[in-house]
């Protein structure tokens, strides 16, 4: 048994609960284990960073036009392709031995079944929203632009990528849920390489950008993320359920570049990277708080509209009340006053009633015969709407191609550390 002591975030309430209730037991690394992760937060990701490093050696956007022609139509149909693209897609191209099919189907089902009420507001509210008390990673959002125009952007992005990824069939060659998850990996290398080159980017303080650490992270948010923070909502996982989903988004985590050290095989895996995680990326700041209250300004049009009118000006309002509350509730009070959340006991004992509801109806709904076709239906079909209304809402674009100019742009820097 280690004899480190759990990071401050595993203290607190609720995390040291769901410690106690949740977790398979002693999670806590070797400190040989924990001095060995630092490496890992100067890792960039080797075969998406040499490709972005070869568009720049093209004119511009003939890079971008092979990686697109490979994207859709396969690594054959590009006529000469660089010798970068060609080692990127025979990566991504070659499914890994420990893939199952049958799990990545029922972890589509299971993800279907999440809707918006438990799928959204976890993602959004849990995933994202925890993920800004990570200190370090919030440094390249808030150096990428406009915080107030890149939320609900951002969001809606966000959330078309996980409703393509979790298709049924979504992880399949062509689907847009396999393609949309090598354009989000170009991103990341994109504005990996421009942050890089940035004068003020400070390595001492804040790693490499967007490194092997904050990936893990990331991908930690969408598999544990998800799973934690719908069951807060009172929404029932057998163990089935959350085997498929974790190898689902191991399998996610392999296309995405993530290190093959840090995918999480098993839920027991992902607790123990949480620990790694909390331990060393969650310290909140200034802009955890900033990038907070982004998000927050993001979910009341996102979710209600822009009508002007008095009943939607009300929704807006007392949407984003009990979405903050959730957070509240679920990330604990010390977390939430890193984020400025705002404190509404009212909203609170509504969303905690919400949940006990939910809790209690877990038992008869086992007899329901046919009612998890219903929840996979219905929840899948309202959670294309809004992905699809939000896209449309804020311009979202599945490409991500306005980073390009940061990957592609002045000579990169001389940087600390790339593996």
């Amino acid at each position: 048994m280690s004899d480190l002591v759990d990071p401050p975030l595993l203290r607190e309430f609720p995390f040291n609960i769901g410690l106690r209730l949740l977790a398979p037991g002693d999670i806590r690394p070797t400190p040989e284990q924990r001095e060995d992760y630092l490496r890992f937060t100067q890792m960039g990701d080797p075969l998406a960073d040499d490709l972005v490093a070869a568009f720049r050696r093209l004119p511009a956007g003939v890079g971008r036009a092979q990686f697109e022609t490979a994207i859709v139509h396969g690594i054959a149909a590009v006529k000469d392709p660089m010798p970068e693209l060609v080692a990127f897609f025979d990566q991504v191209e070659a499914r890994p031995y420990w893939v199952n099919q049958e799990k990545l189907d029922h972890a589509a089902r299971v993800s279907a079944r999440l809707g918006v009420i438990a799928g959204f507001t976890s993602l959004s509210m849990f995933s994202l929203m925890g993920g800004y008390l990570a200190s370090r990673a919030d440094k390249t959002l808030v150096a990428t632009g406009d915080l107030e125009g890149m939320a609900p952007r951002r969001l809606a992005e966000t959330l078309i990528w996980t409703v393509d990824v979790t298709a049924r069939g979504g992880l399949e060659r062509q689907a847009a849920g396999f393609t949309g998850t090598l354009r989000v990996r170009l991103m990341h290398a994109m504005v990996r390489a421009g942050m890089a080159r940035r004068p003020d980017w400070d390595f001492e303080s804040w790693d490499y950008p967007i490194n092997q650490s904050t990936l893990a992270g990331t991908l930690l948010l969408f598999s544990m993320g998800s799973v934690i923070g719908s069951q807060a909502l009172g929404v029932e996982f057998s163990s089935r359920d959350k085997d498929a989903l974790y190898h689902f988004w191991r399998y996610v985590g392999y296309l995405m570049g993530v290190d093959a050290a840090l995918l999480p095989a098993t839920e027991a895996d992902a607790w123990r990277l949480l620990w790694l995680q909390a331990d060393y990326e969650f310290r909140p700041d200034e802009d955890s708080a900033r990038l907070a209250a982004a998000l927050k300004s993001a979910l009341g049009t996102m979710l209600i509209g822009h009508d002007e009118g008095p009943l939607a000006q009300v929704s807006r309002v007392m949407t984003v009340e009990l979405l903050c509350a959730y957070s509240r509730l679920i990330l604990g009070g010390s977390n939430a006053d890193a984020l400025d959340l705002p404190d509404n006991k009212p909203a609170q004992l509504i969303v905690a009633g919400f949940a006990a509801g939910r809790f209690a109806m877990r038992y008869p709904a086992r007899f329901m015969p046919g009612l998890n076709w219903v929840r996979e239906t219905v929840g899948r079909r309202n959670v294309e709407f809004l992905a699809g209304h939000a896209m449309r809402l804020h311009r979202g674009d599945r490409t991500f191609r306005r980073h390009d100019a940061l990957g592609t742009g002045a000579r990169r820097a001389k940087v600390r550390s790339r593996a």
